[in-house]
């Protein structure tokens, strides 16, 4: 019995109701693909990824290029300001830090091994 009401009841909603035509939905991926990274970047993410097209490292990301460490080629340091502490492992396979801190002008030397450091001013894309 309360099959047949059912049964009646679908069949009187499907012969009452107006017949429209359904929308379809498309998909973002139809209209030309899957965006690359640079498409859908906005923001902080996007200024890191133009600098990084034009070769430039905004954050010191890399590794930093290899200086011979004497006083006429220091290894340079980036900086906002006008000191930074510097860490060195002055061997190779030494496990312990130097640490001192790095003043703007002139190089200066590790006191342990005597490498030179310079601090040169860094300015951030933003």
């Amino acid at each position: 019995m309360a099959a047949r009401l059912l049964l009646r009841s679908a069949v009187r909603a499907a012969v009452t109701r107006r017949a429209s035509p359904a929308v379809a939905l498309s998909r973002g991926m139809a209209a030309g693909g899957i965006p690359t990274d640079e498409e859908q970047a906005t923001g902080l993410e996007k200024t890191i990824m133009n600098a990084m097209k034009t070769g430039t490292d905004p954050y010191n990301m890399l590794k930093p290029k290899e200086y011979a460490g004497s006083k006429s080629d220091p290894h340079l340091v980036p900086s906002i300001t006008n000191k930074r502490i510097v860490g060195c492992v002055c061997e190779e396979d030494n496990t312990a830090v130097v640490w001192f801190w790095l003043h703007e002008g002139e190089a200066q030397r590790c006191p342990s091994c005597g490498s030179h450091y310079k601090l040169v001013p860094h300015e951030l894309p933003h």
